[in-house]
């Protein structure tokens, strides 16, 4: 079995309130790239998993070349692999064609019966991408997943929680599971792993390595504004509420409405 995960590198977060305001609205932000604090709980619970059920596991990031400080981050905390998917291959494309990209990139690395992601990213928060790729792959998803208490039988067992409850749910392999916060504390990468991170080598997925063609993306300039609607407000006046219910029964009659 095969776990993959999900990263993306993101401006680091501490560094955004010394951007200046010209910074921030040239988009020439300087500030420095590190894996998003989301992921790394996706990336700490691969590497649990991976050791409790004797798992490989791969951590996969798209982003454009030579863009990999997320993906050594990964791999010095004890993730087994790392590849870069050459973001190029999404040119203008939309939330959907990242998903595609990456849902490709997973079904690349062979055995994956379980995909991990954070929550969101710090710089978009969308949180749309990991249920992106669980539709493209035709997989189960499971979000808020606070504990994965065992993967059996072709099954996994997870524990979720929504507002206001918390439920254990099994579902069958393979599926993509977005992970909360709660489950786990990620480990600080060692002196060891960061020297074994720096000496590896990352492969790219380019677009010839994918099944992904530019017809699947969406972009966004193809979309139309709905048409502008007209509309009016009516306000009845009268000395009590009777009359003003009145005048509006007769108004919805006049309308057709009722």
């Amino acid at each position: 079995m095969k776990i993959a995960v999900l990263i993306k590198q993101t401006p680091d977060t501490a560094e955004l309130p010394k951007v200046s305001v010209a910074e921030a609205q040239s988009g020439d932000i300087a500030a420095t790239m590190v894996i998003n604090p989301w992921d790394e709980f996706a990336a700490e619970e691969a590497i649990d998993l991976a050791d409790r059920f004797d798992a490989d596991s791969v951590v996969i990031s798209l982003g454009v070349e030579g863009e990999i400080d997320a993906l050594k981050h990964a791999l010095a905390m004890g993730v087994h692999e790392a590849v870069l998917v050459d973001e190029s291959i999404v040119d203008g494309g939309d939330e959907w064609a990242t998903a595609s990209a990456l849902a490709e990139a997973v079904k690349a690395q062979g055995d994956v019966e379980i995909v991990l992601a954070g929550k969101m990213s710090v710089d978009g928060n969308s949180g749309v991408i990991y249920a992106g790729v669980a539709g493209k792959l035709g997989w189960d998803l499971l979000v808020n997943v606070t504990k994965i208490v065992d993967v059996s039988g072709g099954k996994v067992t997870v524990e979720q929680v929504f507002e206001g409850g918390q439920e254990t749910v099994e579902v069958p392999l393979p599926v993509v599971i977005s992970v909360a916060k709660e489950i786990n504390d990620p480990r600080y990468p060692s002196f060891m792993g960061i020297r074994k991170a720096n000496r590896a080598k990352i492969p790219t997925l380019a677009a010839g390595d994918l099944n992904v063609t530019l017809s699947q993306t969406v972009a966004w300039s193809n979309l139309r504004k709905p048409e502008a609607r007209n509309s009016s407000v009516q306000i009845f006046d009268g000395a009590t509420v009777q009359e003003k219910a009145a005048q509006l029964v007769e108004a919805l009659l006049a309308e057709k409405v009722v």
